[in-house]
């Protein structure tokens, strides 16, 4: 199926899914979220110190690594717009979409700001660097643009649920949890238009699966240091292998998506789903030995 026939196929379940998008959003203010009470006296210039805010240092980036993937809206606005266009139903909520993920940053932000969790001049220099390089994944296809934001959306709540709740801070778990929310409205909408595309043409939706799942990165990659950061949030457990296939992958290929049970598939897509599944496999080993490895140094702590 083309690529134009394809998005008029998917316009009703677009309509749809919209309206049920809108229906069950919820309103939320930033500045309710942020505990104003807690800014500190002293000159904002002085020296930050890790001291302000004591915390795991996994813990410490995931909120920098979560908040300057935020920051990248603009380019991921482009990119989806490019793809879906910006008339119709389509527009209306590639719009909507980032009207609800720019609340993300801010209260991100302004919560990192209060407490002095995280350093602000490297938190600024950050979003700098990430913003004028512009480093997001490019789809080449609506397609593949479906399955990866279906899969990176729930990529996301996961990475700011966990964040969450591993902080001790109850209200920068709440600050989180909300992010979340919003996160797994936005995944469930992309999930469910994958749904449709694989009743209306599932070789081409199992393939664009299949690249998505083979060749995912996080939109965070261009960010400065994000390997040793990342590194930092698999130790501590807020995003590893193990929660890639667990909680990310297994729930999407096995549970909603069911690609084994796919029919109708020409012999290239075929080959795809088989990749794909071995791939899963190939994680879930790799988590199981991740958390092996963790059980270990913590019995020996």
């Amino acid at each position: 199926m083309e690529t134009t026939q394809l998005l008029a196929e998917l316009k009703p379940v677009v309509d749809r899914l919209y309206e049920r998008h809108l229906s069950s959003a919820r309103e939320w203010f930033p500045h309710e979220l942020v505990p104003r009470d807690r800014v500190a006296d002293g000159d904002p210039r002085d020296p930050w110190s890790e001291d302000l805010a004591p915390m795991p240092e996994g813990i410490r980036s995931a909120l920098l690594v979560n908040l300057l993937t935020e920051d990248n809206l603009p380019h991921y606005f482009e990119t989806i717009d490019g793809m879906f266009g910006s008339g119709g139903t389509w527009g209306e909520w590639t719009r909507r979409w980032t009207a609800e993920e720019g609340r993300h940053s801010i209260v991100i932000r302004d919560y990192l700001t209060v407490t002095k969790s995280v350093d602000p001049i490297e938190l600024e220099r950050g979003r700098m660097r990430q913003v004028s390089l512009g480093v997001v994944p490019r789809p080449p296809t609506p397609a593949h643009g479906l399955a990866y934001v279906a899969i990176q959306e729930l990529a996301t709540r996961v990475a700011h649920g966990n964040t969450g709740r591993f902080m001790d801070d109850a209200v920068g778990s709440k600050v989180m949890a909300r992010v979340a929310g919003d996160e797994q409205l936005h995944h469930v909408f992309y999930r469910d238009m994958v749904s449709a595309m694989l009743e209306l043409d599932p070789s081409q939706a199992v393939t664009a699966i299949a690249d998505a799942v083979l060749d995912f990165e996080m939109p965070g990659v261009g960010i400065e240091g994000f390997g040793t950061h990342a590194k930092r949030i698999a130790a501590v457990g807020i995003y590893d292998f193990a929660v890639h296939a667990e909680s990310i992958l297994a729930p999407l290929l096995e549970d909603t998506w069911k690609l084994a049970d796919v029919t109708g598939l020409d012999a290239d897509a075929e080959v795809a789903r088989d990749k794909t599944l071995a791939h899963l496999e190939r994680v879930r080993k790799a988590g199981r030995r991740t958390a092996d490895r963790r059980a270990a140094k913590a019995s020996a702590a």
